[in-house]
């Protein structure tokens, strides 16, 4: 029994599309944050240049995108161009994750003053 391999353009199709939608959605949902609220942990500066490297990135994944449509999925990314994204999504998981963090420390604190 043969198992059919997938094609290159069937793998970039089932890999790629998803990821670079991933990517939107996270920097989109980071994004919403620092326009949204003042991070306690950062400095003003911290904050917006992150928030820089966020809107910079999202431009970039959408022109990956709007490439990798245009191309009917036959256009790659080359994993150097991925790496930057990966990692900007790491450091914004942590964000958001010591900010809520602090958030629920400042609620505790809050309830034993209380």
């Amino acid at each position: 029994m043969s198992i059919e391999q997938p094609t290159e353009l069937e793998l970039l199709k089932t890999v790629l599309e998803p990821l670079l939608e991933d990517f939107q959605y996270w920097f989109g949902r980071s994004r919403s944050l620092l326009e949204s609220e003042r991070i306690s942990f950062l400095s003003a500066q911290e904050q917006a240049q992150l928030l820089e490297r966020i809107v910079k990135s999202q431009q970039e994944v959408q022109a990956a995108q709007t490439l990798f449509r245009a191309t009917g999925g036959a256009a790659g990314i080359d994993s150097k161009i991925l790496l930057p994204w990966h990692q900007l999504v790491a450091e914004c998981w942590n964000v958001a994750q010591k900010w809520r963090e602090t958030k629920q420390q400042a609620r505790t604190n809050q309830n034993l003053k209380q």
